[in-house]
């Protein structure tokens, strides 16, 4: 019975595993289609943007030929396909080097800066959550428990790029604590990775302060108080395990988001990364750059949500195996 019950285990893991490699799949496939035909329904031809105004006429269309431009639509698109699978992300139009080399030179920098702003919405959120339950639960500052709250939902709905601009009028121009440009030392990680992390820092902190109050609310923690454990045993041993379950699921999703935010956010601070690379390209006309740029980008979102999914599945697999 007992290997009956691990067999049986076993499949349900490869159904899920087998559901969620199909979303994936078909997922990219949609990101990668949506790209290609957004890029190339903009107006304006790339060949004369790469070329520039100047360029002879006979130069601009042995170019196109040379790309394959004349050919129809439903061509290149079957094409570009056909190169994705061998893992050829083309030249770019402007630069003539591979996308693949000039997405490597890149991708370090962004990702840099989007782990190290979640690690700081996470280190921020947990604690600040935790303080914020204690101090509504124990209702003697209500009036602090209000501003706090208050204060952290109007800080939470600001945009990114709104965000940026204040801290670097305030801490870069008028104080001259942190550089507002460029990536050049621990120092110009200040201002960027803030811009992304105190949106979601706050909103984590919410949660962490729900669940929280929920937690300190339930029979198991009466039985703990009963059996005098208090004060940071109580809150950190019994409570907040139990309580991060759902911090940590808006976590996971949220580092997509904090991938996506990027892209603003480099532009502001002229940061070297996959978001001004992408606005350059957009502006080039440079088809195969933003293909391969916003193709990084979702795969990042896409896979981070995958991971969200199996953590969820391991902590809880009842719910989230049946749920897939």
């Amino acid at each position: 019975m007992v290997t009956l019950a691990v067999r049986g285990a076993d499949q349900v893991w490869v159904r899920f595993a087998g559901r969620r490699a199909g979303q994936l799949l078909v997922s990219l496939w949609v990101l990668v289609t949506a790209s290609f035909a957004m890029i190339h329904v903009l107006p304006g031809d790339p060949v004369r943007a790469a070329l520039g105004p100047t360029a002879p006429l006979d130069l601009i269309e042995q170019r196109r030929a040379a790309l394959g431009l004349d050919d129809p639509l439903w061509q290149q698109y079957l094409h570009y396909l056909a190169h994705l699978l061998t893992g050829d992300l083309g030249v770019s139009m402007t630069s003539g080097l591979p996308v693949r080399d000039v997405i490597g030179d890149r991708i370090g920098s962004t990702a840099g800066m989007a782990v190290l702003a979640f690690a700081v919405a996470v280190a921020v959120s947990v604690p600040l959550g935790t303080l914020m339950a204690v101090v509504a639960r124990d209702g003697r500052r209500r009036g602090g428990d209000w501003f706090v709250t208050s204060a952290s939902v109007v800080v939470a709905t600001i945009p990114e790029f709104l965000l940026a601009v204040g801290l670097v009028f305030v801490f870069g121009v008028q104080l001259h604590w942190a550089p507002v440009a460029g990536r050049a030392g621990p120092g110009s990680y200040v201002l960027p990775v803030l811009s992304l992390a105190i949106g979601p820092a706050l909103m984590l902190a919410r949660i962490v302060r729900v669940e929280m109050l929920t937690v300190l609310g339930s029979d198991y923690i009466r039985t703990a108080r009963a059996k005098r454990v208090r004060g940071t045993a109580l809150y950190l041993r019994h409570a907040l395990p139990n309580a991060l379950t759902a911090a940590l699921t808006m976590g996971g999703l949220m580092l997509g988001a904090l991938v996506a935010g990027t892209v603003l956010v480099e532009n502001i601070f002229a940061w070297p990364g996959l978001g001004g690379t992408i606005v350059q390209s957009i502006l080039a006309k440079d088809y195969p750059t933003v293909e391969g740029v916003v193709l990084v980008y979702g795969a990042g979102v896409l896979l981070v949500n995958l991971a969200v999914d199996v953590a969820l599945a391991v902590l809880d697999p009842r719910s989230t195996i049946r749920a897939a």
